[in-house]
């Protein structure tokens, strides 16, 4: 069962987000937020598996609660806005969210994205997915941001799992890939993670590309 809580501003947005995902059996919907400020607190008091975090919210916008809940171990966030702009999509990746959906997702995509989520695995939408390659190929001119020395402290191993997020590809897909257990996989995956202390695997997939490997 995954614990959802959910954090929308506009009432009837959240009644039907709810309605959603109290529609899959192996989803349980814990609370509702209408403001970033109770979705922390809530996430404090609950300790929900994933919070569905709106971006544009009162008191606390979901960029900034994203990054508090994140921060202290509180749940994975799967970003929920109507918005692709990259502002909105870089700064919920910065804030380390594992997710990022568009609220136009049907009702059985959004509910694929929380089981994906809640599996331990970054998912971003496709529209979104497009718009961060084509960010990356504007910027493959421009001086690297990143310095690949950081790799230094990656096993050979690790590197080849950090290539596969690049690619955006899940750990069953990886596992087939490089011939090993999909549990091996969430191993290695977490081990680079904290090497590179990164937030999600979602960062981990953007520094990929950002270093072109």
């Amino acid at each position: 069962m995954i614990r959802v809580l959910v954090a929308e501003d506009q009432s009837a947005v959240r009644a039907g987000l709810v309605l959603i995902l109290r529609s899959a059996p192996d989803i349980e919907v814990v609370g509702e937020a209408a403001d970033g400020e109770r979705a922390v607190a809530l996430a404090r008091e609950l300790r929900p598996d994933l919070v569905l975090m709106d971006v544009q919210m009162p008191r606390l916008d979901g960029v900034s609660a994203t990054r508090q809940v994140v921060a202290e171990g509180l749940a994975d966030v799967l970003v929920l806005t109507t918005f692709d702009l990259d502002e909105y999509v870089f700064g919920a990746l910065r804030a380390g969210a594992a997710g990022f959906l568009l609220k136009n997702t049907e009702a059985k995509d959004l509910i694929a994205a929380v089981r994906t989520v809640g599996r331990g695995e970054g998912l971003i939408a496709p529209a979104v997915t497009r718009r961060l390659i084509a960010e990356f190929a504007a910027g493959s001119a421009r001086e690297p941001s990143v310095d690949l020395s950081v790799l230094d402290a990656l096993t050979r191993r690790e590197r080849e799992v950090l290539s596969c997020l690049g690619e955006g590809l899940p750990n069953a897909e990886i596992a087939v890939r490089l011939d090993m257990a999909e549990a091996t996989v969430k191993t290695h995956v977490s081990r680079l993670l904290g090497k590179l202390d990164l937030r999600s695997r979602v960062q981990a997939a953007v520094l990929a590309q950002e270093l072109g490997i």
